[in-house]
């Protein structure tokens, strides 16, 4: 089973257009709690997002003074900025909807930000998805979790009988254990458990058979199999 973005992002999302001035985009973190926003032009669509970190730069370094030495060229004008367009990180990185949580975690680590606004098929904005609904797919039920691997991993997918292996599920972390038919197949199970909702690792317990021998022929004396003349 795998989570998509709509059953973990938020759709009351607090928006600014891009003619938002400073004050109003202060007034709107402290009242409301949060601490970024999607900017949106008439259209609806997600132009760009606004931060805390964007607003402290304008804040922390308006002295002119550091500007030319200290900031790189975006900097220096989020520095200078008094609305949202001035101070928006643009082009935004967003998701869709029926995306998984996965890739939203993906995107999150690669761009290293916080949260990500949710936008349909026209780019309006749908909703937003931040770091905390992403961690929010580890609260499932042991249960849950071996109920999955049992009968739809190892019996709808391997069509193997979870009988014949021992799994044991603890505060997310899987143990599997027992003899799989072949390496090949127990290495299979144990990357795909990995990738089932909830599973924070995997414990690899399995007793593998020995691997076939080598064909007796492969061992002979080459003089043997191939007599010199």
């Amino acid at each position: 089973m795998k989570t998509a973005v709509k059953d973990v992002m938020t759709t009351r999302v607090i928006w600014v257009k891009r003619d938002a001035t400073f004050r109003e985009m202060a007034v709107a973190l402290r009242e409301n709690r949060i601490s970024a926003f999607p900017v949106i032009d008439d259209d609806g669509k997600v132009v760009g997002i606004v931060s805390e970190a964007d607003m402290l730069t304008r804040e922390a370094l308006a002295d002119p003074g550091l500007l030319d030495v200290l900031l790189h060229h975006r900097d220096r004008a989020k520095a200078r900025g008094v609305t949202a367009g001035d101070l928006m990180t643009a082009p935004v990185v967003t998701v869709a909807p029926e995306d998984t949580v996965e890739h939203a975690a993906r995107l999150m680590y690669a761009h290293k930000v916080k949260r990500l606004p949710v936008t349909d098929a026209n780019g309006h904005l749908a909703g937003i998805v931040s770091r905390a609904d992403v961690l929010a797919i580890f609260d499932r039920k042991d249960e849950d979790i071996r109920k999955e691997i049992a009968d739809d991993v190892i019996a709808g997918e391997f069509l193997v009988d979870p009988g014949t292996l021992g799994l044991a599920v603890r505060d997310g972390v899987v143990t599997l254990s027992g003899t799989p038919e072949n390496h090949q197949v127990g290495r299979d199970i144990l990357r795909r458990v990995r990738h089932v909702q909830g599973v924070v690792a995997v414990r690899d317990r399995f007793h593998y058979p020995p691997r076939p021998t080598d064909n007796p022929e492969d061992h002979l004396d080459a003089a043997v199999r191939f007599p010199m003349d």
